[in-house]
């Protein structure tokens, strides 16, 4: 099916979202499932034309030697994506304020969706940042994408005794649904363990705290905890509601079927061929898509998992922030795969306003 006409097109991006009462579509085109082909016309912006991408992401500028990995676009199976245009982004949105919620895989989309943006109109922007929040605005839209750092959504609290993670908290939600479009996130630092884990509790429930607990049971709770907050609070006439879905890393090479002596990403060129990826379905992408089936609000799924399975080679590995005494395999160089999640996110949008 070609997605020619107005109609068709609705019909296709359908497909990528939850409809009201958390059901999936399971008609029309979905945009999340297909190959990555090779393009040479791509990438549709260069490190060069983005001045403000921040140093972990900027691969080319690190010293990444190859760059075929920025020329592959992501092609659905029975249909396109829409060609993005900034222009209309923006219009779309004028006089609105964006917000991403999540970890650093928030940080990498938000990125890139103001790399396009700036590429696409070339118009006048800032860059603040107040705390905790970054906030990039072009003044002749009236437009501001914001960024805050949340790695878990639920409630980090300080305690005598160490950090508490709450599972059954949020109080940073009255907040968030002031904006008008938000676009949330939370995996990536789940799994931390030992120092890198900033929580010496989890709890759920009065008197319910414990040194640790089974990791996807915690991260089920606390999207239970987050599900039930945007059911019960969020006007979503007024506040348009987004879940990034569950982005990949690409630490283990037998997933992708590489049984090689290779410990990482490091020198993957080009992405796994077919549709399918050989480590499976993603557990964690699991867990969110039977949370969201059950929300009452409508939740626009961007259904980025297999997409980015796909991908082991877009990671920075050596190139990014630590060189090769930080290798990142969890991460994504910009320009790159996070460009793929904002043409569905302008997938959406143009779906929401026809």
């Amino acid at each position: 099916m070609a997605c020619s006409t107005a109609i068709a097109l609705a019909i296709c991006i359908f497909s990528l979202f939850h409809n009201i009462g958390g059901t999936l579509s399971d008609g029309g085109c979905d945009l999340s499932r297909g190959q990555w082909v090779y393009d040479p016309s791509y990438p549709y912006y260069s490190s060069t034309d983005c001045p403000f991408i921040w140093k972990e992401f900027d691969c080319q500028k690190n010293g990444r030697p190859d760059n075929e990995y920025l020329k592959y676009r992501w092609q659905p199976a029975s249909c396109q994506t829409p060609r993005f245009s900034g222009r209309r982004f923006l219009e779309r949105f004028r006089g609105k304020r964006i917000l991403f919620v999540g970890d650093s895989l928030s940080m990498n989309q938000w990125q890139s969706l103001t790399c396009m943006l700036y590429k696409s109109v070339q118009a006048k922007y800032t860059i603040n940042r107040i705390g905790g929040l970054s906030i990039f605005s072009f003044p002749a839209y009236d437009v501001s994408i914001m960024l805050s750092r949340n790695a878990f959504l639920v409630d980090t609290v300080h305690m005598r005794n160490g950090n508490v993670l709450m599972l059954d908290s949020i109080e940073n939600g009255s907040y968030w649904r002031t904006f008008d479009v938000i676009i949330f996130n939370t995996w990536h630092w789940w799994l931390h363990t030992g120092k890198k884990q900033p929580w010496a509790f989890v709890r759920y429930g009065l008197n319910n705290a414990h040194k640790d607990m089974n990791r996807m049971a915690a991260y089920e709770k606390a999207l239970n905890t987050w599900a039930r907050w945007v059911d019960s609070s969020v006007d979503t006439d007024k506040t348009k509601i987004f879940f990034q879905g569950v982005s990949p890393d690409h630490v283990n090479p037998r997933e992708w079927g590489d049984d090689a002596n290779s410990e990482s990403c490091l020198g993957e060129t080009e992405p796994v061929k077919g549709t399918q990826y050989p480590g499976g379905s993603h557990p964690a992408e699991v867990v969110l898509e039977r949370v969201l089936r059950k929300m009452s609000k409508p939740v626009h799924l961007l259904n980025i998992t297999r997409l980015s399975q796909l991908r082991k080679d877009s990671h920075p590995s050596a190139y990014g922030f630590g060189g090769h005494r930080g290798m990142d395999c969890t991460h994504w160089c910009v320009p790159g795969v996070p460009d793929t999640w904002n043409q569905l996110l302008f997938a959406a949008v143009l779906f929401q306003g026809s």
